[in-house]
C-alpha cells in the first residue's frame, strides 16, 4: 500500500473526526457564535475535498490491486463527505429559519406598531371631526333659540300693535257716530232755526 495514501488517510481521518465535532458543537449554539462554528466547518470540508482529491490521483496510479482497494476506500471517504456536507447545509439552514424568523417577528412587531400608529391617528382624526361636528351642532342650536326668542318677541310687537290698531279702530268708529249725532243735530236745528224765520 502507498505511504502517500496512508499519509493522505490518517490526516483526512483527523479533519472527519474534527468536523463532526465542530457540527454538533455548532448545533448547539446561536447568533454570530453559530455562523463562525460553521464557518469553521466549511473551511475544513474544503481540506477534506482537496484531500480526497489527492487520495483518488495516487490511487489511481498503482497497480490495479492496490487501487481498487483504496477506491473502494475513497468511496467511503466521499459518502462521509457527503454527510458532513449536509449537515452543514441542515445547519446553515436552521441558522438562517432562526433569522428568518426573528426578521418576521421584527416585521410584524413594526407592522403592528405602524398599524397601531395608523389607527391611532385615525382615531384622532375621527375624534376632531366629531368635535368640529358637535360645535357646529351646539352653535345651530343657538342660532335657532335666538331665532325662536326674536320670533315670540317679533309676535309679540306684532300683537301689542294689533291691540294699539283695534283700539285706534274702536276710537275713529266712536268718533264716527259722535260725528253722525252732531250732523243730525245741526241738521236739525238749521230746519227749526229757516222754519221760524219763514213764520216770523
Amino acid at each position: 500500500m502507498s505511504e502517500v495514501f496512508e499519509g493522505y488517510e490518517r490526516h483526512y481521518s483527523e479533519i472527519s473526526a474534527n468536523l463532526s465535532k465542530k457540527c454538533t458543537i455548532a448545533g448547539g449554539l446561536h447568533g454570530e457564535q453559530k455562523k463562525q462554528k460553521i464557518s469553521e466547518v466549511k473551511a475544513g470540508i474544503d481540506e477534506a475535498e482537496s484531500l480526497i482529491k489527492k487520495m483518488d490521483l495516487e490511487a489511481r496510479s498503482l497497480q490495479p490491486n492496490v487501487k481498487a482497494v483504496l477506491l473502494a476506500k475513497l468511496r467511503e471517504y466521499k459518502s462521509d463527505l457527503n454527510n458532513l456536507k449536509s449537515e452543514v447545509k441542515r445547519l446553515v439552514s436552521g441558522n438562517l429559519n432562526a433569522s428568518a424568523r426573528d426578521e418576521l417577528l421584527e416585521s410584524g412587531m413594526a407592522d403592528a406598531l405602524t398599524a397601531s400608529a395608523d389607527q391611532r391617528t385615525r382615531l384622532m382624526t375621527t375624534t376632531e371631526k366629531l368635535d368640529k361636528t358637535s360645535d357646529r351642532v351646539k352653535n345651530s342650536r343657538r342660532t335657532m333659540l335666538e331665532t325662536e326668542e326674536l320670533g315670540v318677541s317679533i309676535l309679540q310687537d306684532l300683537h301689542s300693535q294689533r291691540q294699539s290698531l283695534l283700539h285706534a279702530h274702536g276710537t275713529l268708529h266712536g268718533v264716527d257716530d259722535n260725528i253722525g249725532k252732531s250732523k243730525k243735530i245741526l241738521t236739525s236745528m238749521t230746519r227749526r232755526m229757516s222754519k221760524e224765520q219763514v213764520d216770523n
